[in-house]
């Protein structure tokens, strides 16, 4: 049993507030208010529509960015509690919330660099989730009051192995299930259960998925006809699907002129190679026991084969930057080699590169090929992390064939944590 002191989790939330303090005042006190806050006012929106029976699936938000909801109807019916506080309350509130949210991701996922600390554990803790925002996958989500900490969250708590004492009634797949009727891409956990023949998993995510939905249409059957049978099926509804800031391979091709059939032939080869790779990482990964990198590649698989990702969608290198790490955390050497690797993940998405080749080619630099490399920097991205994850899967293999990481270094559980008065 590890023991937390007070002076530790203390010194941990003063470093987590100065680490965080300015993202979230960039996005929260000097954003323009045109842009500030706009998807938890989407959600906001849905609510509204439930409590006035207005439809949900035609109301924007207000101008300048007229902004559609694209959830399943549950999401509306559960935006509903924003509904009763003005904007700017259900838009503090929903950023606290998922800054709650990132120190949970975080001290689940990196349990292993946290039993390594000891006592130093919420300071980790405090300075590692702080600092991922920084990145412009978790920055978004506080830019843009996004839902993916939640969902990556939801997930993770449901491949956590052993589970926590609280969830221990709750069969594996019910939280995939309902972070799938949330939004739909938790569905790549689905194909990954199916894939590895893991049918209670995947029968209690279907049927937790399905129940929700029977549940939301029987409350909101209008607005569940109009979304299964018609803005489900709608990518436009999500925003230009060719702008630089989805970052799809598809929309890789798409900004190169294709269309069409021609779409299809050239973006099939992309599903089929990335989709082959990324679950068998994944598959790999369980068949090892670690469940973080398991959770990490599958999460990665939304973003990889989706036809639009935006790149909040990369929630998840919160959870493939510790798998990365692996198991090598536990040695009293360092693995050099894995350090560097997460620490390329966290640079790489540190740089904005798409905004930056939007400016390169807007101020007509040349040569223009180089902004258009920019510009697909979060899709070169995906794949360098995806590379990566699979070398330390490997990796990882190799180990341990080899012993130098054995069971007895995997821990058993996760240290159940108390707070003391001192040292």
């Amino acid at each position: 049993m590890s023991r937390v002191s007070r002076p530790h989790l203390l010194l941990g939330v003063v470093l987590f507030v100065l680490i965080a303090a300015w993202p979230v005042a960039k996005f929260l006190l000097l954003f323009p208010q045109d842009q500030w806050q706009v998807d938890v006012q989407v959600y906001r929106e849905g609510g509204i529509s439930v409590l006035q029976g207005r439809d949900i699936y035609a109301q924007m938000t207000q101008p300048p960015q007229l902004l559609p909801f694209t959830y399943p109807p549950i999401a509306a019916f559960l935006s509903i509690p924003l509904a009763f506080v003005p904007f700017p309350v259900a838009a503090w509130g929903w950023t606290i919330t998922q800054l709650l949210a990132n120190v949970a991701i975080t001290w689940i996922a990196w349990y292993r660099l946290r039993e390594r600390v000891g006592v130093w554990a919420p300071v980790l803790v405090g300075v590692v989730a702080a600092g991922f925002l920084w990145t412009q996958p978790v920055g978004d989500g506080i830019r843009f009051a996004q839902v993916n900490a939640f969902l990556v969250l939801i997930c993770l708590l449901d491949l956590q192995r052993p589970r926590a004492r609280w969830l221990a009634k709750v069969p594996p797949g019910v939280l995939v299930g309902m972070a799938m009727a949330i939004k739909l891409t938790p569905g790549v956990f689905v194909i990954h259960y199916l894939l590895g023949r893991r049918w209670r998993e995947a029968g209690w995510a279907i049927g937790t998925a399905t129940f929700v939905s029977l549940a939301a249409w029987a409350v909101l059957p209008q607005a569940s006809f109009a979304f299964w049978g018609g803005a489900l099926s709608d990518p436009t509804r999500l925003g230009p699907n060719d702008g630089s800031a989805n970052q799809a391979f598809r929309a890789t091709l798409l900004r190169r002129g294709l269309d069409g059939a021609e779409l299809t032939l050239a973006w099939a080869p992309w599903l089929l190679v990335m989709g082959a790779i990324v679950f068998w990482v994944a598959h790999r990964a369980h068949r090892q026991g670690d469940w973080v990198a398991e959770a990490g590649a599958v999460g990665l698989a939304g973003f990889l084969l989706s036809p639009v990702s935006w790149v909040h969608h990369l929630h998840w290198t919160m959870v493939i930057v510790p798998a990365i790490l692996g198991w090598a955390v536990l040695r009293a050497q360092p693995d050099w080699r894995r350090v560097g690797a997460a620490a390329v993940v966290i640079a790489w998405f540190v740089c904005t590169m798409p905004f930056w080749g939007v400016l390169w080619k807007r101020e007509g630099r040349h040569p223009r090929w180089f902004g258009d490399l920019l510009i697909e920097g979060n899709v070169i991205g995906s794949v360098v992390v995806l590379a990566l994850l699979a070398w330390a899967v490997r990796r990882t293999g190799r180990e341990l064939a080899s012993g130098e990481v054995t069971p007895a270094l995997r821990p058993a559980r996760t240290t159940h944590t108390t707070v003391a008065a001192g040292d």
